[in-house]
């Protein structure tokens, strides 16, 4: 039997998604065949790097032209034998080049050749880095560069006078050498292929501090790499739907894009492929994280159908997460993984404060979801379980992770957490759960403190180069360190290839990741002062905190529309709000403004 031809199937979808319905299927597309057609989310641009690198030693006799890869391409192979790079090696020695796109990308690279000799396929080797000493570096054991998630190191041969578009993965900077001893590639073009959402930033902060307003946008352009088909925690590794990761990034989405339907798609993911009582990714504190982020994304939404459809499966979770409590009142989750976050892994006693506080957090949402759903005994059970635990209050045992987490659930005054959390400045925070952290601070109207956090310790990764946030950051790295976008000089220690640990030791680690963007809704909920009362965001409290900022506005995403605040700090100390927002959300202003 003929198959329909992919082209034409291509061509028929492209009209029908353009307008063009009246066309009539014809009669070999049957409904069998357009079932399996998946159409992406994402798009796809083109991108000429900014800078070269570095070239091979001696490049002057092995490369010319390399200056005319960094113009604007066409993605076209031609005749004209003009404006080429070519690489050529012999027994003198190899040809090899160092690119910068200029910033961190989630995609592959497209290479346009000319003719080669022979007309005979050129082979290259290339090398993806979200450094630039990872793009030089070889899969060894020395800085644990690998291939895990995403091919970033192989060897391909390029056509005669044509196009190949190859690699997918997390990158900025590319290396691209010739192979074979006696060879030459006259090679047209090199660009990035951009893999991304095409989605409008709806949410929006300014203030007083240029560090701060980029860092709320670095956060926002992490998490916007990591919406691919799913909800990502990284474009080079970690390129899976970790639902405890996804809590950061649920929430910078609200912030800055609305609702995006990679949430919900990627919350079915979790739960379709996780039978309880198994727990999602296998750790105890993910399927806690996906009631709560449940319970955001209602708040946000309002969408009472899709809160509806995750009946059949809340209710049970939480009846076994009931049924894990102890006769000491205390959360006795030991049937999966214990993980908060990796810098605290080795801390059991901070992991049981931390699940103990969780357990909290997660029965009081999952009772106002029952309450919604119309599940009043679930929600008294949930209650009674909470009082329950409320018993109990483990010691954080110095963990800033654990006592954020106390605080946030009620279970440790703000203030006895918030020393904790000031111990050290920003010594021992992560990237994960530096969110909470914030969160925690500002629950002990630590505002500044928090703002001061997130200079000191999401502001140096961006003093070093990064265009994103990283899988982890540690400021014990910052002595000596070289910058991402350079070569290590001599005498200075390689803040990628050097550092880490536990997964993430040497280039493993991540440098794009999206539980790190906690600082973009953070600014928005408490500088700019965005808090949604009620579901749908039909209500919203408006209650900024300046800190020692002359300003802030920006705009927040509802279903209703877009929301504008303005806060200027008065002469008198005092502060002026102005609030926009459309008809049907009602606006509650702080006492006093």
């Amino acid at each position: 039997m003929n198959k329909p031809s992919t082209g034409l199937l291509l061509v028929f979808l492209f009209l029908l998604k353009n307008g063009y319905a009246q066309l009539q299927l014809p009669p070999v597309f049957s409904g069998a065949h357009l079932k399996d057609v998946q159409t992406e989310e994402t798009v796809r641009r083109y991108l000429s790097p900014v800078k070269i690198l570095w070239e091979t030693p001696g490049a002057s006799t092995h490369i010319i032209n390399a200056e005319t890869l960094l113009k604007p391409g066409d993605g076209q192979a031609d005749l004209s034998g003009k404006d080429l790079c070519v690489m050529h090696n012999d027994a003198t020695g190899k040809a090899g080049i160092l690119l910068d796109f200029g910033r961190e990308l989630q995609g592959g690279l497209q290479l346009i050749t000319d003719q080669s000799a022979g007309g005979k396929p050129v082979r290259i080797r290339i090398r993806f880095g979200e450094s630039a000493s990872e793009a030089m570096s070889n899969i060894d054991t020395i800085h644990n560069a690998t291939n895990d998630h995403a091919m970033r190191d192989f060897i391909i041969s390029l056509p005669w006078l044509g196009k190949l578009e190859v690699g997918n993965t997390g990158f900025r900077f590319v290396r691209i050498d010739l192979i074979d001893s006696t060879a030459e590639l006259k090679l047209k073009e090199a660009r990035a292929i951009f893999v991304f959402r095409d989605i409008p930033y709806l949410g929006s902060f300014k203030c007083s501090d240029t560090l701060l307003n980029k860092i709320w946008l670095t956060g926002a352009y992490t998490v916007q790499l990591n919406m691919q088909d799913y909800l990502w925690d990284g474009i080079k590794r970690d390129r899976l739907v970790w639902v405890g990761d996804m809590h950061p990034e649920t929430s910078t989405i609200a912030a800055v894009f609305g609702y995006n339907d990679v949430v919900p798609k990627s919350l079915d993911l979790a739960k379709n492929i996780t039978p309880l009582p198994q727990y999602m990714n296998g750790m105890v504190s993910y399927s806690m994280w996906w009631i709560l982020i449940q319970h955001d994304l209602y708040m946000h939404t309002g969408d009472k159908k899709y809160l509806a459809q995750q009946k059949t499966y809340l209710i049970p979770l939480l009846n076994h997460l009931i049924s894990k409590i102890d006769s000491n009142s205390s959360e006795a989750l030991n049937d999966g993984a214990r993980f908060l976050d990796w810098p605290s892994s080795t801390n059991p006693k901070a992991i049981h404060a931390g699940l103990q506080a969780m357990l909290v957090m997660t029965l009081k949402a999952g009772s106002e979801l029952c309450s919604t759903l119309n599940d009043p005994a679930m929600a008294i059970k949930c209650r009674e379980a909470i009082d329950r635990l409320k018993k109990n209050v483990p010691d954080a045992n110095d963990s800033k992770q654990a006592a954020a987490l106390l605080s946030l659930s009620g279970l440790m005054p703000a203030g006895k957490a918030d020393s904790i959390l000031s111990l050290g400045g920003v010594h021992n925070y992560s990237t994960f759960f530096g969110y909470y952290m914030l969160k925690a601070k500002a629950k002990a109207c630590d505002y500044q403190g928090a703002i001061d956090a997130i200079r000191n310790y999401w502001g140096p990764m961006l003093s070093l180069g990064a265009t994103t946030f990283w899988e982890d950051f540690n400021i014990d790295w910052l002595p000596n360190a070289s910058r991402i976008d350079e070569l290590v000089p001599p005498g200075k220690k390689d803040i990628h290839g050097d550092y880490g640990a536990f997964c993430y030791k040497g280039f493993r680690h991540s440098l794009c990741h999206g539980w790190a963007s906690g600082p973009t809704p953070w600014l928005t909920q408490y500088v700019l002062g965005v808090n949604v009362i009620a579901p749908g965001c039909r209500v919203l409290k408006i209650e900024p905190h300046l800190g020692d900022l002359t300003f802030a506005e920006g705009t927040y995403p509802t279903p209703l529309g877009i929301v504008t605040i303005k806060v200027r700090k008065l002469p008198n100390g005092d502060m002026g709000i102005n609030v926009t927002a459309p008809k049907g959300i009602k606006i509650i202003k702080v006492d006093g403004y």
